[in-house]
């Protein structure tokens, strides 16, 4: 199954308080952050391109990689997306956030498998903690933590449909790209994962990598 993916690496970091884009911090392997996040892409012979969508300031040197493109972001997250659906030309795309540098092989392999019969799939992993829903600093309730998914990336998805639904939904705000896809009534097929692929945002995320 050949796809793209787009990797959004146009943050600030500002919790991470680096003073400086969060993807280009090295860690102890000598590699950077959104080096290890577009690795395991470049290396899969079914991802025909990678677009990176970064900074103006930050926008790096693809000479070494012929499947890089790299595109400026947005004001939002969904403005960087949209950016980079814009150069997506395969049938299937991920999108994968830039600070997330510990997605495996295996993911990836899963992801393209449920993209056989879904065309939008979501990796996650369910949550272990007890789930406490508060208002003003008071639990109101307490919910099913076996209900409970903790979305990761990549997400995935038919290209068409995900062009469509950002089409339809240029004005709303929304954190993850399987919640658009939700919110216009389509089916988001869940792809479980360990609790190992986080992502890289306060300054504590940075201790001992």
């Amino acid at each position: 199954m050949k796809y793209d993916v787009i990797i959004v690496a146009s943050g600030k970091g500002v919790r991470a308080n680096l003073g400086y884009n969060k993807v280009f911090y090295r860690l102890k392997n000598g590699k950077s952050v959104l080096d290890c996040s577009i690795e395991l892409f470049y290396e899969d012979q079914d991802c025909i391109r990678i677009i990176v969508v970064t900074n103006e300031e930050d926008l790096i040197n693809n000479k070494d990689n012929n499947k890089l493109i790299t595109v400026i972001g947005g004001k939002e997250r969904k403005d960087s997306v949209y950016n980079g659906l814009k150069e997506v030309k395969s049938e299937y795309v991920m999108i994968h956030d830039g600070a997330r540098p510990f997605v495996k092989k295996e993911n990836i392999d899963d992801i393209k498998k449920a993209l056989i019969d879904n065309d939008a799939v979501c990796l996650g992993s369910k949550a272990t903690d007890t789930i406490k829903i508060i208002d003003n600093d008071v639990i109101v309730e307490t919910i099913d933590r076996n209900k409970v998914l903790l979305a990761q990336t990549p997400q995935a998805f038919k290209t068409s449909l995900i062009k469509d639904c950002y089409e339809k939904c240029k004005d709303v705000l929304f954190t993850d790209d399987s919640s658009l896809v939700e919110s216009l009534g389509y089916k988001v097929k869940v792809v479980l994962n360990e609790h190992d692929n986080h992502k890289l945002t306060r300054e504590e995320d940075f201790y001992n990598l």
